[in-house]
């Protein structure tokens, strides 16, 4: 069940949304499996750990984060995953790995893969492994004004394209 608090948090911004249940799905890419989507349909949250702050990274289920690129947008210093034990107090109502990609909620500064911006509509975690957000990347933007920019490895020989609000990988 999604935490009132991120719900509250939307309403109060006036950002329409679609809650959708789903079977218990621990990483991103089960989600997308369990909710018959494309893993490029998921936006999945990485907390990162700098010298002085946390960040929330928010990529694609199957996208990993490139700790060099992270630094470039954002200009923080030695970057790494963080651990567990310095986020999960930061989010008392979710559920471990299911931390949600607002932080203004939260107080810790955003950065979003500019791959994501070509969705219209994507889902997020927001708290809970067996239910998740569908709202447009628009208002997600809107909300949270994040830094943008490449931050993923490379996907090797493979393009993102969009069918009908949809992605599909092409070779």
């Amino acid at each position: 069940m999604i935490p009132e608090n991120i719900i509250q948090y939307l309403e109060g911004h006036n950002v329409p949304f679609d809650r959708r249940p789903h079977l218990r799905a621990i990483t991103a890419q089960a989600l997308a499996a369990s909710l018959h989507v494309s893993g490029f349909q998921v936006a999945k949250s990485v907390i990162l750990r700098s010298d002085d702050s946390l960040w929330i990274c928010v990529v694609s289920a199957p996208d990993t984060v490139n700790l060099d690129r992270v630094a470039a947008v954002t200009g923080a210093k030695n970057l790494r995953l963080a651990e567990e034990s310095e986020f999960a107090p930061l989010f008392p109502e979710c559920e471990v790995g299911a931390e949600p990609p607002f932080g203004r909620l939260y107080g810790i500064p955003v950065v979003v893969d500019e791959h994501l911006r070509h969705a219209e509509h994507l889902l997020f975690r927001a708290g809970s492994h067996a239910e998740a957000l569908e709202l447009r990347f628009a208002d997600f933007e809107n909300v949270e004004a994040p830094l943008t920019g490449i931050i993923v490895h490379d996907r090797q020989r493979e393009q993102l394209s969009i069918e009908n609000d949809s992605f599909s990988l092409q070779p």
